[in-house]
């Protein structure tokens, strides 16, 4: 730790209670991080991937941008609505999601095949009509690739807003097509493995996007998400509104956003980007640290980037 580490290092314990109680570590079941020696999972410490995913107020900002881009699908948006209990544990969709990513992105190779296998499995269940009444699946190609795209394009631009690093076009490019190998193990079919190539995509995409009612309800839920935390009205507006000003602008328009959002967004990202070092500070002890130990390599490499890029 640095000397600006040194003088965090006061706000560190509640810094890291905050975050364990909001997403607190599973009690069974639990990933072994630390074992066995040597297993790079599906990414390695080479990987771009290891790197943005371990910024925690980026990834969570980004976790929540992706929510917002993910009601306006209405085929996406249908599994939310008849397949989960959200409007009373949207807290707890948050937590499996985080899961899903952690555990994929820094477990031991067979542990990260072993839930991506369990993902498929509820998939191949999750059936239904939108709101439109057009039939949807979950394992539908189409939109595990959709589902993808929201989620990473938000984590992108959440590091790139949050964390500590510059991010060169490269660096983006690389990312996207390392995170693409775990749609494509979904299910997910053409995944942009580019900022060219999603920017492409999305283009494609954005005339079949709708903000209908369910998407209204949803983000009402998710604008009154009470996360077990103190200050939890104040941390999830910091949050919630920092993940919104990650929203491209043509999102902000399909969401009706008001003058009045985009000031607070503005705010929040503001306020974001000045707690981001005591994050990082706090948090040195995660399954990114744990996981560079267990194949034998110094944490500190994920603060900058691959030598091979």
């Amino acid at each position: 730790m640095g000397a600006f580490g040194h003088l965090l290092r006061p706000a560190a314990g509640p810094i890291r209670r905050w975050v364990l109680s909001a997403f607190p570590r599973p009690q069974t079941g639990a990933i072994d991080y630390d074992h066995p020696a040597g297993d790079p999972g599906l990414f390695g410490p080479s990987s771009v991937t290891w790197r943005v995913h371990a910024d925690f107020c980026g990834m969570l900002a980004g976790g929540l941008c992706a929510l917002y881009l993910q009601t306006l699908h209405p085929r996406a948006l249908a599994g939310v609505w008849d397949h989960s209990n959200f409007r009373e544990d949207l807290v707890g969709r948050l937590r499996r999601t985080t899961a899903f990513v952690g555990g994929t992105t820094y477990a031991p190779t067979a542990a990260a095949q072993g839930m991506i296998e369990l993902v498929r499995r509820i998939h191949a269940r999750v059936r239904g009509s939108d709101e439109a009444g057009v039939p949807y699946a979950a394992d539908d190609p189409d939109l595990l690739t959709w589902v993808h795209v929201s989620e990473m394009s938000s984590f992108l631009a959440g590091y790139r807003a949050y964390g500590p690093l510059d991010v060169p076009a490269r660096v983006a490019d690389a990312y996207l097509d390392e995170t693409r190998r775990v749609a494509e193990a979904l299910g997910a079919r053409d995944v942009p493995g580019s900022v060219a190539a999603l920017d492409a995509y999305i283009d494609h995409v954005r005339p079949t996007l709708v903000y209908g009612e369910r998407s209204r309800v949803v983000l009402d839920v998710l604008a009154r998400l009470d996360l077990p935390v103190p200050l939890a009205g104040l941390s999830r507006d910091v949050f919630l509104h920092a993940g919104a000003a990650l929203l491209p602008p043509w999102a902000n328009e399909l969401l009706g956003r008001s003058e009045r959002d985009l000031r607070k967004a503005r705010l929040a990202s503001a306020a974001l980007r000045r707690m981001a070092p005591l994050f990082r500070a706090a948090l040195t002890e995660g399954v990114a640290s744990r996981s560079c130990r267990r194949v034998g390599v110094d944490p500190g490499i994920l603060d900058r980037w691959p030598a091979a890029l």
